[in-house]
């Protein structure tokens, strides 16, 4: 039988060995797994972000996202809910919400095709940089082409309620008394730019999340990259 102290000694060293063994660190990892670890965690915060955000009441029900008239004219609007006008806002804004929604799962497949296309040196970028890196890349890859498909859809969708010609003939008339934003007169693209906005914030609250817990990633291989961060 071994000597208690040498027994000691042993577990301990065994447990150091453990212990850096499971230290990693970004340089321990390949190339292969580190893109590859990234590009799982990227698709699972775009389909998470998708999934939330493509449903009813995606939009409208989370507070973080919700579409409401902008600028100026959101304050005038609020004022049209003080003279009893409020009906009128409500449906406004439910119908931009709903547009959003109907529009964001034709992103999925925009975001999954960026993700893909990343290059090694793109995933180094990436994981040496800031805490949405990852989602700025996405943004940058992938969203002229995203708002491409998002436009017809809006406007099918507003087209449907009658809500682009109520939004822009009242939008139209506060832009000329200066109360708006020219670049906001335009419902379809108001719409679509904020949908875009929303997205990409929901994508950058899963890369966060991510992060923070690494645990929390969907396969081995993007627990063991973002560990290593």
């Amino acid at each position: 039988m071994l000597p208690r102290s040498l027994t000691f000694t042993g577990l301990c060293a065994g447990l150091l060995l453990s212990v850096n063994a499971f230290a990693l660190s970004l340089g321990d990892l390949s190339q292969s797994d580190a893109t590859g670890g990234l590009k799982d965690a990227l698709t699972q915060g775009a389909q998470v972000a998708v999934k939330q955000l493509g449903v009813p009441g995606g939009f409208s029900n989370n507070q973080d996202v919700r579409i409401e008239l902008p600028g100026n004219l959101g304050k005038v609007a609020k004022k049209m809910k003080q003279f009893g006008m409020g009906a009128q806002v409500d449906q406004l804004e439910t119908s931009m919400n709903q547009a959003a929604e109907a529009a964001v799962p034709q992103a999925q497949a925009l975001l999954v095709d960026a993700v893909k296309k990343m290059s090694v040196e793109d995933a180094k970028g990436i994981l040496s940089g800031g805490k949405d890196s990852a989602t700025q890349y996405l943004s940058k890859t992938s969203r002229e082409q995203i708002r491409t498909k998002f436009l017809p859809i809006v406007k099918q969708s507003t087209d449907k309620v009658g809500l682009a010609q109520k939004y822009n003939a009242f939008a139209g008339q506060a832009a000329t008394l200066g109360v708006l934003d020219a670049k906001n007169a335009n419902i379809e693209g108001y719409v679509t730019e904020q949908a875009l906005n929303g997205l990409f914030e929901m994508i950058a609250k899963q890369e966060e999340s991510i992060r923070a817990n690494p645990a929390a990633a969907a396969t081995s291989l993007a627990k063991k990259v973002f560990g290593a961060l």
